[in-house]
């Protein structure tokens, strides 16, 4: 008989934090079913007074998209249709390896509703008022809890892990961006958007970290993104202990996220650590980085970001031809060069114009993931187990690892026309303060470089 999770349930479910779809739970409680277990509940907007009674999930031109996937296109449930796109999808393109699909549970209304009263409030106000638990869900996703090892052999050892959200790892070359946006070919989204960010005071301060860095290949620029992550984590960058957060913020925000100090996360990781007070944090840095170098597991990351071969300024062209709508973009245009350059994108087939869009929806949850990495000591002696090995020579310490994507999201293709819209607007904004009399003291004083330092290397070549 199926379990159906029922309100006195909800009592061993904490908040562990949230995204814009979705709400993620850990399990707290004793049953064997579930330890070491996180839940994704959907969420609905508040602006809706209740959710969408179609039987359909996607909508006409998203099952056109993905039509060559069966499965998906026939699901009548929106937490089905987002795991079998992590399957069919994304699975295939980061490895199965490091991808955890999950399975659904049951749950009743009744579960729901004592969820949203128990962590409304845990989280952020601005995402209780954009959004509440969506309690006309019959199931959620339930995916192992990454942040901690499976119960075994070595259930007394510490766990350590860290999240990462790495973002755009190259620099656009797409012939369809506007001369007006040349600046995209040399500088990174991640350095843009954070101007964007701070002018709109969503942060206080521009973070050093360099996306290039870290696909870098090189242990060095990786080892500096890393650092660079750790002085400004905003919301890219979180450390847990045996599964509970010790730095960094809940997925609410993206400022003032520290929920403790330097000092505090010393303390934190003694005897994960065997390093001396002070050490220990620069050799958890130097961990991470470490295994990032040696697992090569951003290589894939970065070849389904490439999938993006023009840009959003050339896929937005395709996603008119599919909607079947004048192109907005070459109207606002007028009959100038790049208009007639566009012309070419809307004399494709069908099939081109959904092949457009489709890798570029992919390689924009390839963008907006989370990476999140796992550690434990190797015990002398220890008989061996399924996870990889990386020795942090600093320490004389052997660790075993584990590797994950996380927050795999399905990308909507009614989407397409706000990411062309913030795509302008992150640009604009960027080439506008850096043509301001006071731009270089307006970078200086917010704690970032006027420009990212681009160094060749495999990571800023074109996709081909």
């Amino acid at each position: 008989m199926e379990v159906v999770l029922g309100e006195k349930d909800a009592a061993d479910w904490i908040y562990r934090g949230e995204g814009a779809v979705n709400l993620v739970l850990a399990y707290n409680g004793s049953s064997p079913d579930f330890v070491g277990k996180v839940m994704r509940i959907q969420k609905a907007p508040r602006s809706r007074s209740q959710c969408t009674t179609d039987t359909s999930v996607l909508s006409m031109f998203d099952c056109l998209i993905w039509k060559d996937t069966n499965e998906l296109v026939s699901s009548t449930s929106k937490e089905v249709v987002g795991q079998l796109f992590v399957f069919y999808v994304m699975r295939p393109l980061l490895g199965s390896e490091h991808v955890d699909v999950g399975m659904h549970v049951l749950v009743s209304r009744k579960f729901l509703e004592s969820i949203e009263n128990k962590v409304r409030c845990q989280r952020p106000a601005w995402r209780v008022d954009a959004a509440k638990v969506d309690t006309l869900c019959d199931s959620a996703l339930l995916i192992s809890d990454h942040s901690v090892f499976p119960r075994g052999a070595l259930k007394e050892s510490p766990c350590i892990s860290v999240e990462i959200k790495p973002k755009c790892g190259f620099i656009p070359c797409s012939r369809f961006i506007a001369e007006g946006n040349a600046v995209k070919r040399s500088i990174t989204r991640f350095r843009m958007h954070q101007v964007l960010k701070l002018h709109q005071g969503e942060i206080s301060q521009i973070s050093e970290y360099d996306p290039l860095d870290l696909f870098s290949g090189s242990s060095e620029r990786i080892h500096k993104a890393i650092k660079a992550l750790f002085v400004t984590p905003q919301n890219n960058f979180r450390i847990f202990r045996n599964g509970s957060l010790i730095f960094g913020g809940l997925g609410g925000g993206t400022d003032n996220t520290n929920f403790v100090g330097s000092e505090a996360l010393e303390d934190s990781i003694e005897g994960l650590i065997q390093a001396d007070y002070g050490l220990r944090t620069a050799s958890f840095l130097q961990l991470v980085s470490e295994t990032i170098f040696k697992s090569g597991v951003l290589d894939r990351l970065l070849e389904a970001q490439k999938l993006d071969l023009l840009d959003i300024e050339g896929a937005i062209h395709a996603y008119y031809n599919i909607v079947s709508q004048p192109c907005k973009v070459c109207r606002d245009l007028g009959d100038g060069e790049f208009s007639r350059i566009y012309l070419s994108l809307h004399s494709i087939s069908l099939e081109e114009s959904l092949k457009i869009v489709r890798d570029y929806l992919m390689a924009t949850t390839a963008k907006d993931c989370s990476l999140m990495i796992s550690f434990r000591p190797r015990e002398n002696g220890d008989p061996g187990s399924p996870h990889s090995n990386v020795c942090l020579e600093s320490t004389n310490q052997s660790f075993e690892y584990k590797v994950y994507f996380i927050d795999l999201d399905m990308k909507p293709l009614e989407k397409m026309v706000y990411y062309y819209e913030l795509d302008q607007k992150i640009v604009s904004c960027y080439t506008q303060m850096e043509k301001m009399d006071n731009g270089p003291s307006y970078f200086a004083n917010s704690g970032g470089s006027k420009t990212a330092e681009i160094q060749p290397d495999s990571s800023d070549e074109c996709p081909q």
